[in-house]
C-alpha cells in the first residue's frame, strides 16, 4: 500500500513540477561530479600520457645490475609492452681525437613513448648495426669524422642527433650522448665483470596494467635498483603536473561540496512542503511506520530520478567539452566506471545523510498543526544534521581525491563559513529589533525582510556564499599557478646550459657571450663533495638505517657544490643572513626539512681528502623548475677557494642573432663557433626540452580553463537553485505587503536591495573563506607563494551583489507583476 501511494505521490508531484528543485539538485550534484570526474580523469590520463614522452615509457626501472628475469616476465603476464637499454660511459677515438661520451644501447622497440629527433626530421628507427648516431656536440669537438671507434669496435657515423625523448635533464651530465643498438655492445668489449653500467628497463600499457605490474614487481626490487615515473622527480615536468593533477582533484572536490550545498537545500525546502501532508496524514490515522515508509520511497523515486538525469547529463557534458579539446587530449579516454560510481555514491550519500536531520523533522510534525501551522514539530538536533552534514562531504571529498589535505581544507572551510553565518545571523538579529514594517522606505522595508527570513536567508548565504567561495578559489588557484609556470619558462628562458668550464676559460668565455649578444645566467663555481657530519655527529646511509645501523641518515652521494657572494636571483631568503663569513653555508629549504637542520648546525663535508667545517648561516627556498643553474649548499668564495672547480652557466639563444662583426648567425653556427673556440667546454641543448615543456603547460593551462568553465556553470546552478528555495515564503509576503497598499515600485526596489543585501554579505563571507582556504592549499599542497588578494575585499561584494540581485529580482519578475487578487488566489 505505502508503495503505490508513495508512486501516486511521486507522479503527481513530478507532473505539477514540486519536485523541480530537489530533483535538480540531486541533479546537479550527480552531473558535477560524474562530468567533473570524467573530464578531470582524460585530462589527468592526457597530461601524464604526454608527460610519459619525457621519458620514453610510462615506467622505467632503473637498475646497476640486469633485472631478475621474474620481473619481465610478470610485464609479459600482464600484456605490458617493454624495452631494455644500456647506458654507460667510454672513451672514443677518431684519428689523433679522443672524446669521453655517454653510449646509449637501446633495444628493438624503443622508444615505447615519444619520437627520435634527428637533425633531418623526427624517426621510429634505430641505428642498424655497425652504426652509430651522434648528438652535434660530438660531432663538432671530433671534427665530424665518418666513423669513430668505440671499444673493439668501429661505428659509421650515420645520424645526427637533436633530441631523445628520455634524454632528461642533467646540466652535470656533460659527456655528449653516442646512441647505438643494443646487439653492438658486446662486440666492443667494454663491459666486463665490475664495469659501470646502467640497465634502463622501459615499460609501458593501460593504468590497470601498470597498476598491476607495480604492486608485482615493485617488492621483488632492491635498494639499488629505482622505480620511476613523471611524478618520481627524474621528469623535468614533474612538479608541473603534480600540480596540475592536484588542481583538478581540488576542482572536482570543491564541485562535490557545491552540489552538497545544493541537495542540503533542496532536501530542507522538500521536507518543508510535506509538512501538511504528514499532519492530515496522522490526522486520517496513519501509522508513525507507515509515514516513514512512505516518505522512504518517495525519496528514494526523487533520489533515483536526480541520479539518472545526472549521469545522462554528466555523460553528455564529457562528450561535449570532448568535442573542443585538442586531438592530443581528446585521444585519451580512460573508464567510465570510476566517474559512474562517483557519481551514484554522491547521490545516494549526499541525499541520504543531508536529507537525514529534515526528514526526522518532517516525521515528527504534529497531527494539530491541521489546526496551529505554525507548529513544526522537532526543533532539536541541529548539531546532528551539520555532524551528518560534515561527514558526508569529508567522506564524498576522501573518497574522489584520495587526499587528506584536499578534504580537510574544504571541510575547515566550510566549518569557517558556518561560524560567520551563525555570528552574523546573531548580529541582523539583535540589529533588527528597531525595524518594524514600515513601507515608506524599501532599504528599511529590504532589512525587515532580512530579520523576519532571518533563518532561511541564512541557509541562502550558505548557497550564495558557497558558490562565491568556489569560485574565488579555483580563479585564484588557477591563476597563481599559471602565472608560477610562465615564471618559471618565460620567452627567454635559457635554452643552452654550458658545463666543465674551465677557470680560465670564464673570462673568455664571458667576452665571447657578451660579444654575441648573448644574455646568460651568472657563471656559477661547481665543487664536489660529500656532506659527512653533522653537529660532529657522523651521518649513515639510507640502506645503512635499513639494515638497522643507528645513526643520523644523510645524503649518501656527492653533492655539487658552489659559492658566491650575493643571493642568486631564483632563490628566496627563508630564514637567516645570507653568508656574511668566511665559515658559513646557505642550504636549500627542502635538504634542509630532510636532513631537519637549522641555523646555527654545523656541517662537515670532505671535498678532496680534506675536511671543511661550517656553519649553517641562512635556509633558502629555491625553483627548481626554472632553467638556470641551482644548488643544494652554497658556500661563501673564502671557504671553496683552496679546491679544484669547473664552472657552469646557462643562457638564451634565438634562432638567429648579430654577430660582433655585424653579420646575422643561426644558433647552430653559434653553438658550433662556442664548440671550436672552447673545446673542453660542454654545450647541452635544452631547447628541445623548453619546447615540449611549454607545450604540455599549454595543455595543462587549457585543463585549468576548463574546469573554472565547469565549477562556474555549477555555481550558476546552485544560485539559481537557492533563489528558487524561498520563492513560496516570498510569494506571501509580497500579497499581504500588496493588499496594504505597498506599490510595485517599492516592493521591486525592496526586493532588489534584500538580495543586493544577500550578495553583499554572502561576497565579504566568501573574500574571508577564500582567503583561509587559499591560504590552506597554498601552503599544504600546491606549495605556492601566499598572498593577499586585496582587490577582492572591494570587487566581490559589489559582484555578490549584482549577481545575486539580478537573479533574484529576474526570478520575482513574475510575483511583482502580478495584481493583489492574482496573488491571493496563488498563495
Amino acid at each position: 500500500m505505502e508503495w503505490r501511494i508513495a508512486w501516486r505521490l511521486f507522479k503527481r508531484e513530478l507532473a505539477q513540477g514540486q519536485l523541480v528543485l530537489i530533483v535538480l539538485a540531486i541533479t546537479l550534484a550527480v552531473l558535477s561530479v560524474t562530468g567533473l570526474a570524467r573530464v578531470s580523469e582524460r585530462l589527468q590520463v592526457a597530461i601524464n600520457g604526454e608527460a610519459a614522452n619525457f621519458i620514453a615509457a610510462d615506467r622505467i626501472i632503473d637498475t646497476p645490475v640486469e633485472l631478475d628475469p621474474k620481473v619481465l616476465t610478470i610485464a609479459d603476464d600482464i600484456g605490458l609492452a617493454h624495452v631494455t637499454n644500456m647506458q654507460f660511459n667510454s672513451m672514443v677515438y677518431s684519428g689523433d681525437k679522443f672524446q669521453l661520451v655517454t653510449v646509449k644501447a637501446v633495444g628493438d622497440g624503443y622508444p615505447l613513448k615519444g619520437d627520435i629527433e634527428l637533425s633531418n626530421g623526427i624517426t621510429r628507427a634505430l641505428p642498424k648495426t655497425g652504426q652509430a648516431w651522434y648528438e652535434n656536440r660530438l660531432g663538432g669537438l671530433l671534427g665530424y669524422p665518418k666513423s669513430i671507434e668505440l671499444g673493439n669496435s668501429e661505428l659509421l657515423l650515420t645520424e645526427e642527433i637533436s633530441r631523445l625523448p628520455d634524454a632528461g635533464f642533467n646540466p652535470f651530465a656533460s659527456s655528449p650522448v653516442l646512441l647505438i643498438h643494443l646487439n653492438d655492445v658486446a662486440a666492443t668489449g667494454i663491459i666486463q665483470p665490475g664495469s659501470r653500467v646502467t640497465y634502463l628497463y622501459q615499460f609501458t600499457g593501460n593504468a590497470q596494467q601498470l597498476a598491476d605490474f607495480e604492486l608485482q614487481a615493485k617488492p621483488l626490487l632492491n635498494n639499488s635498483q629505482r622505480w620511476v615515473d613523471v611524478q618520481s622527480g627524474d621528469s623535468p615536468i614533474a612538479s608541473a603536473v603534480q600540480r596540475a593533477e592536484r588542481f583538478l582533484l581540488l576542482a572536482s572536490l570543491l564541485g562535490i561540496a557545491l552540489a552538497c550545498a545544493a541537495i542540503g537545500i533542496a532536501a530542507q525546502r522538500y521536507c518543508q512542503r510535506h509538512y501538511d501532508v504528514v499532519a492530515m496524514l496522522k490526522t486520517f490515522g496513519a501509522s508513525g511506520k507507515q509515514i516513514r515508509v512512505l516518505f522512504g520511497l518517495h525519496l528514494s523515486l526523487v533520489t533515483l530520478l536526480g541520479i539518472a538525469l545526472g549521469l545522462i547529463g554528466g555523460l553528455l557534458l564529457d562528450i561535449g567539452i570532448t568535442a573542443f579539446l585538442p586531438p592530443e587530449i581528446a585521444a585519451y579516454s580512460p573508464p567510465y566506471l570510476r566517474p559512474v560510481l562517483l557519481g551514484v555514491s554522491t547521490g545516494l550519500i549526499s541525499a541520504f545523510m543531508f536529507s537525514a536531520y529534515p526528514l526526522m523533522r518532517l516525521l515528527a510534525i504534529p497531527p494539530l498543526r491541521v489546526l496551529q501551522r505554525q507548529l513544526e514539530g522537532l526543533q532539536l538536533g541541529m548539531w546532528l544534521h551539520l555532524l551528518l552534514s560534515l561527514a558526508a562531504m569529508a567522506l564524498l571529498g576522501y573518497l574522489y581525491s584520495r587526499s587528506l589535505a584536499l578534504t580537510m581544507t574544504v571541510v575547515l572551510a566550510v566549518m569557517l563559513l558556518g561560524v560567520l553565518l551563525s555570528i552574523l545571523g546573531f548580529v541582523m538579529i539583535r540589529l533588527g529589533h528597531g525595524i518594524g514594517m514600515r513601507t515608506t522606505n524599501p532599504l528599511q522595508l529590504a532589512l525587515a525582510g532580512l530579520r523576519r527570513r532571518a533563518r532561511q536567508n541564512a541557509v541562502q548565504l550558505v548557497g550564495f556564499s558557497s558558490a562565491l567561495v568556489l569560485l574565488l578559489t579555483i580563479l585564484a588557484l588557477r591563476q597563481d599557478l599559471l602565472n608560477e609556470w610562465q615564471k618559471q619558462l618565460p620567452e627567454n628562458a635559457p635554452n643552452y646550459f654550458l658545463v666543465n668550464i674551465a677557470p680560465e676559460d670564464s673570462k673568455p668565455l664571458d667576452d665571447f657571450l657578451t660579444l654575441n649578444h648573448i644574455k646568460a645566467t651568472d657563471i656559477y663555481p661547481v665543487v664536489r663533495g660529500r656532506l659527512t657530519h653533522i653537529n660532529d655527529e657522523e651521518l649513515i646511509s639510507r640502506r645503512q638505517s635499513e639494515d638497522g645501523q643507528e645513526g643520523r641518515v644523510g645524503i649518501s652521494r656527492e653533492l655539487n657544490l658552489t659559492y658566491r657572494a650575493t643571493l642568486p636571483p631564483n632563490n628566496k631568503l627563508l630564514e637567516g643572513q645570507f653568508n656574511q663569513t668566511d665559515d658559513e653555508v646557505s642550504v636549500e629549504s627542502g635538504v634542509a626539512e630532510r636532513l631537519e637542520l637549522k641555523l646555527g648546525d654545523k656541517l662537515t663535508y670532505r671535498i678532496d681528502n680534506q675536511d671543511l667545517s661550517v656553519t649553517v648561516a641562512s635556509i633558502r627556498q629555491v625553483q627548481w623548475e626554472t632553467l638556470q643553474p641551482n644548488f643544494y649548499m652554497i658556500f661563501t668564495p673564502k671557504a671553496l677557494e683552496p679546491f679544484a672547480y669547473t664552472s657552469m652557466a646557462s643562457f638564451h639563444l634565438n634562432d638567429q642573432l648579430l654577430a660582433a662583426d655585424g653579420s646575422t648567425l643561426t644558433a647552430d653556427q653559434v653553438v658550433l663557433q662556442l664548440i671550436r673556440q672552447f673545446p673542453t667546454v660542454s654545450i647541452i641543448d635544452v631547447g628541445a626540452m623548453v619546447g615540449q615543456l611549454r607545450q604540455i603547460i599549454e595543455q595543462v593551462s587549457l585543463s585549468l580553463s576548463l574546469v573554472l568553465a565547469l565549477v562556474l556553470l555549477a555555481s550558476a546552478l546552485v544560485l539559481i537553485a537557492q533563489t528558487e528555495a524561498g520563492m513560496a515564503t516570498r510569494q506571501r509576503e509580497l500579497a499581504v505587503l500588496r493588499t496594504f497598499g505597498a506599490s510595485g515600485w517599492l516592493l521591486r526596489a525592496s526586493t532588489g536591495f534584500e538580495f543586493a543585501l544577500l550578495g553583499a554579505i554572502a561576497g565579504l563571507l566568501a573574500v574571508i573563506v577564500a582567503e583561509f582556504a587559499l591560504y590552506m592549499l597554498k601552503t599544504q599542497v600546491f606549495e605556492l607563494v601566499v598572498y593577499m588578494h586585496w582587490p577582492w575585499w572591494g570587487i566581490a561584494p559589489v559582484a555578490g551583489a549584482a549577481i545575486v540581485s539580478t537573479l533574484g529580482v529576474w526570478r520575482c519578475r513574475q510575483l511583482l507583476n502580478k495584481s493583489c487578487s492574482d496573488m491571493l488566489k496563488a498563495g
